[in-house]
């Protein structure tokens, strides 16, 4: 009976950074002019955001001056932030 352990090959960290597809992020900015009511339904209506969920945004912006609202492929995302952008918020793809 051999004592031998097989061999594993570790992936590198690089190999395993190259893998994973990079995601793009709406971020949401602070602004003057919007309400809370606002930015908590047109987080929900184009963010798919549950109520409490797009709230903790809301707040999360007004005293951060910004937050990460959504994440994804450019492709995804483009169009909402679109519709974001047409709501009058504040909003950029990363």
């Amino acid at each position: 009976m051999s004592t031998d352990k097989p061999q594993i090959e570790k992936e590198s960290e690089l190999d395993i950074l190259t893998k994973v597809k990079r995601e793009h992020e709406i971020i949401l900015f602070n602004d003057d002019v919007n309400t809370f009511d606002h930015v908590i339904k047109t987080l929900v209506a184009y963010c798919d955001h549950s109520y409490e969920q797009a709230e903790q945004c809301a707040y999360i912006v007004h005293y951060s001056g910004k937050c990460v609202v959504k994440t994804g492929s450019y492709e995804l995302l483009e169009p909402i932030c679109n519709k974001l952008l047409e709501a009058q918020l504040s909003a950029e793809i990363h």
